[in-house]
């Protein structure tokens, strides 16, 4: 069974893709960060939909780095948006644990495999494919393809990185299909 689901938000966002000229990843990223380098919690609120108090236990809990003088970066938006793509269907100590598994602590940049913005524009990418394809490729191999151009930092990392990515997409298409059923039964049960 196929089941499409026409991606209306940016991935890890309340934005309508289509407001946003259609752009996701890298191209979304730089849009917002277009005229400056950092964002406030307002703004990474108003982008992500997730309150500010549980942005700030995040924080705290040391699975997103500490913004520099009250601003966000690109990569800690990317981090925070990935997080909250996989929120619904995954528990929080699972999604720390598979970020870590990318790329260590969140504090230290030196042990990351790749930088989080690279990391959520192959989700994007990857989502866009899968959603566009009208064949029957395997996401193994849509991953292969989105990710042939990494060049790894230690041997092992893309291996690595690509299974990090199947568990990111499988996760992300359970939490729109469970969306997708609870839309339905509310609807049925409207009408009785």
């Amino acid at each position: 069974m196929i089941i499409r689901m026409n991606l209306k938000l940016i991935p890890g966002t309340v934005l309508d893709r289509q407001k946003m000229g259609n752009v996701t990843g890298l191209a979304f990223l730089r849009k917002i960060f277009y005229i400056t380098d950092g964002i406030m919690l307002s703004q990474v609120r108003e982008i992500s939909g997730i309150d500010g108090s549980t942005l700030q236990n995040w924080t705290k809990r040391g699975w997103v780095e500490n913004p520099k003088k009250k601003r966000y970066n690109i990569d800690q938006l990317a981090h925070i948006l990935i997080i909250n793509m996989l929120r619904s269907c995954m528990q929080l100590d699972g999604i720390a644990f598979l970020i870590k598994y990318i790329n260590g602590r969140a504090s230290e940049p030196a042990d990351d495999i790749i930088s989080y913005s690279e990391l959520y524009d192959y989700i994007c990418l990857i989502l866009d494919r899968v959603e566009a394809s009208e064949d029957t490729s395997s996401l193994q191999e849509c991953i292969e393809e989105v990710t042939s151009g990494y060049e790894e930092k230690y041997s092992g990392a893309k291996k690595r990185l690509c299974t990090a990515l199947e568990i990111i997409i499988t996760a992300y298409y359970a939490s729109l299909v469970k969306k997708r059923a609870d839309d339905m039964l509310c609807a049925i049960m409207k009408k009785r």
